[in-house]
């Protein structure tokens, strides 16, 4: 196994800012950028870059998914064809997203040829497959890789070890020419990185707090930034960036950025959303938001029984995890952070990355930061006891301050 590991000699870069609001263009790198670069260029300054074709010429999926640069139908039919999987009508709004059905791989791709077949014509439906999680459907299938640059993955670290969750955050994408995402920002404000397979996309970014210039009287996001209604002048703006990623490429879509993505030609990607030591401060900044939005909407109702439960349960729903779960989450990183510093052996991400001593005490320094900030919060809102029920955060910060001080010498000054 490889080790990714960050500099030691360096550590002013770990107090680097997690936001930034203006950039004028993006980095292409290719894969001799040491992950230490990365590290301290992209990940902490919250900085998007593309990563060059060649890290994916190895993968199974390149050999297998396509032929002659387009989609190898026959080969996604024969390995997958009875996998049910969620597909978005590009043509239908749902909300503020597109209106998904559920279907097999078989149909879908058969659509597709034939889509294809009559050159995309208008009166057929434009179907995108979505977030599918292939590697959960297919435990023991031999894909990819996860490049080296995102190898600390908290997000899909927790999961992977708690399969009774019934979830992770891996996902395959696949969709014709002209299919495309609306304007959003990922799940919990996380990173995300996207690897085309075959095919090619066009991406339009915008740097946190550049969304709010982009809302309506009402505050709504655009459904679609491209569409003519919007009126907004997108060509004189140094706060868009615009990417366009060919085959083989890898887009790093930093944290809390927006961005709207159109497939240019049929297009397979993969793509993982993540959370890491970096950017964690900022999914629990937008944690935070999100439940003061909650507890304002239903303002009215708190002096019934439970309101803090109740907070928390609409929370979960609304934003994909609540204060208990996120605790939770912690707690896993820091045990196991903890417990590779005690017995000196390096936790292992996706059974190929092991994690240095300094990148191990960069997690337990910025994990133990935040979940100081959450039990402060928690007792702010009165509810340490929904919360915290487990009675153990306490022995756990104890916990975080005994061990460091016995690493005192691996300890970053």
């Amino acid at each position: 196994m490889e080790v990714i590991e960050i500099d030691e000699k360096s550590p002013k870069k770990w107090n680097k800012c997690d936001n930034v609001s203006v950039i004028q263009n993006y980095r292409s790198v290719d894969s001799s950028l040491t992950y230490d670069d990365f590290f301290s260029e992209h990940l902490l300054p919250n900085l998007p870059c593309v990563i060059q074709s060649g890290i994916t010429n190895e993968w199974p999926c390149a050999q297998q998914w396509r032929v002659d640069g387009a989609p190898n139908f026959k080969c996604l039919k024969q390995l997958y064809g009875e996998s049910k999987v969620p597909v978005a009508n590009c043509g239908i709004k749902y909300y503020n997203a597109q209106l998904k059905e559920t279907m097999k791989i078989e149909k879908f791709v058969d659509y597709w040829q034939e889509y294809r077949n009559n050159n995309y014509p208008c009166e057929m439906p434009l179907l995108y497959l979505k977030d599918w999680h292939c590697l959960r459907d297919h435990p023991n299938a031999k894909i990819y890789k996860v490049p080296k640059y995102f190898g600390s993955d908290w997000l899909n670290e927790y999961y992977l070890a708690h399969p009774q969750l019934e979830d992770d955050y891996m996902f395959i994408y696949m969709g014709p020419k002209g299919s495309w995402t609306p304007l959003h920002v990922d799940v919990f404000a996380s990173y995300s990185w996207s690897a085309n397979i075959v095919g090619k996309k066009r991406w339009l970014l915008f740097p946190p707090g550049e969304e709010d210039n982009l809302c309506d009287a009402r505050g709504h996001l655009p459904y679609d930034i491209a569409s003519p209604d919007n009126n907004l002048p997108l060509n004189q703006s140094n706060k868009s960036l615009e990417i366009v990623q060919g085959p083989g490429e890898i887009v790093f879509v930093p944290s809390g950025w927006h961005h709207q993505v159109w497939n240019l030609e049929d297009t397979i990607s993969i793509n993982h959303n993540w959370i890491n030591g970096c950017n964690i401060w900022n999914i629990w900044r937008e944690l935070k938001k999100a439940l003061v939005a909650v507890m304002k909407e239903i303002d009215d109702c708190s002096n019934m029984d439970n309101w803090p439960s109740q907070c928390q349960l609409i929370l979960k729903a609304s934003h994909g995890m609540d204060y208990t779960q996120f605790y939770q989450f912690l707690s896993f990183i820091i045990e196991r952070r903890l417990d590779a510093l005690k017995t000196r052996k390096s936790c292992v991400s996706f059974d190929t990355w092991q994690l240095g001593v300094n990148h191990t005490l960069f997690d337990v320094h910025r994990a133990k930061s935040v979940l100081i900030s959450l039990m402060k919060d928690a007792k702010e809102k009165n509810i340490c006891d929904v919360i915290f029920s487990d009675g153990k955060v306490e022995q756990l910060v104890q916990r975080i301050e005994a061990t460091l001080k016995c690493t005192e010498s691996m300890k970053i000054a």
